[in-house]
């Protein structure tokens, strides 16, 4: 079977993980620091904030900005259920808007209809590691006085007009093992403003500034040097992990018949954490299952937007109408992109999906 996602860790990070182990040091230290350090000069931002997860990452940037109760953030329907969650977690209310259907991204346009007074944030996703349309986010965020917080945690290394994801707003990554690149668990906030920073830090850390004395209310969202120590051995082999899938990516493209493939507008750079297509009138299952059976795994990402899930239907309330988002979740099919595929495992896949298309009489 070829697998939707196969992480790459070499002796280089096992040995950074021994030297950890080995010097007793293992909680936030030295390699955090170094690791914070790395990252916010490879996204072009002064500083970066080193978290447990993504979801920490973006609970702990809602905070800084001083979001909570009575407060409503704008973000997308279809992404994964913690982009929303993270605005819960705070006393905040997600104000879903519909999304683009090309790119799967918050739709522009429709943004600005959703801004009341309650309005705080907006928070846009780079879905499958493919940058939302920034700068016409920034410019609605700027006209209204409203945040901008990036849920970059599938785009590492995802550029708009050369600019890296993560350097518009307030970045929030993830290093799940799936991802781009990993740190095992783990997440990052990045920005170029100090007081946000520490604002950061301190709600990551018990509300601590010094040792044991508790100026504000605070979580244990701390990322460990052994975490650490991981994520540094893979952000040297960041870029060479993410030319890997765009190559793999440009090559599905090409090859694959009767099928809409990616999008990928001007002036955007994809890092394809996932390659998605789209597979209408209700066939997306019968070529999954045809995949499946032919060796070649898959992934649905994601078969429900949130503004369907059952908690958010059931307890808060949400019956919104964004067609979009529903038509995608019925469509979508991931195929694998990740940087372990050789040659044949990309014609395998070629050849598997295209013996499916040949046998319709429209396009897929």
């Amino acid at each position: 079977m070829i697998p939707m996602a196969s992480p790459v860790i070499g002796d280089s990070e096992r040995r950074a993980v021994l030297d950890v182990l080995d010097s007793g040091m293992l909680a936030q230290g030295s390699r955090v620091a170094e690791f914070e350090e790395t990252f916010a000069d490879y996204c072009g931002v002064q500083y970066a904030v080193a978290t447990s997860s993504g979801t920490t990452a973006l609970q702990v940037a809602l905070l800084a900005h001083g979001i909570g109760p009575g407060d409503e953030v704008i973000t997308s329907p279809f992404t994964f259920i913690a982009s929303a969650n993270a605005i819960l977690f705070t006393g905040a209310r997600p104000v879903f808007v519909d999304i683009e259907p090309a790119t799967f991204n918050l739709a522009p346009n429709l943004i600005e209809a959703a801004v009341t007074p309650r309005t705080t944030a907006i928070m846009p996703v780079h879905l499958f590691g493919l940058p939302a349309h920034v700068a016409s986010i920034i410019a609605i965020a700027e006209k209204h006085d409203l945040a901008v917080i990036e849920d970059a945690c599938q785009a590492h290394g995802a550029e708009y007009g050369g600019q890296r994801a993560g350097s518009f707003g307030t970045g929030c990554f993830s290093f799940y093992p799936t991802k781009n690149m990993t740190t095992g668990e783990g997440g990052m906030i990045t920005t170029d403003d100090p007081d946000l920073a520490e604002a950061c830090r301190v709600i990551r850390q018990h509300g601590m500034r010094r040792p044991y004395y508790h100026d504000d209310l605070g979580y244990n969202f701390r990322m460990t040097d052994v975490h650490a120590a991981i994520g540094l051995g893979q952000i040297e082999k960041l870029e060479r992990f993410n030319e890997a899938r765009i190559a793999h990516a440009a090559y599905l493209t090409e090859h694959l018949e009767r099928v809409a493939t990616p999008t990928v507008p001007d002036h955007h750079r994809h890092v394809f954490h996932q390659y998605t297509i789209r597979v209408p009138h209700g066939r997306r299952d019968a070529l999954r299952n045809h995949l499946k059976e032919r060796g070649v795994g898959t992934g649905v990402y994601y078969p429900v937007p949130i503004h369907r899930q059952t908690y958010y239907t059931r307890e808060l309330g949400y019956d919104d109408s964004l067609p979009q988002a529903e038509r995608a979740a019925e469509e979508v099919l991931s195929l694998p992109v990740h940087p372990a595929l050789n040659h044949r495992d990309l014609e395998a896949i070629v050849q598997a999906a295209n013996s499916f298309t040949a046998g319709v009489n429209d396009t897929v």
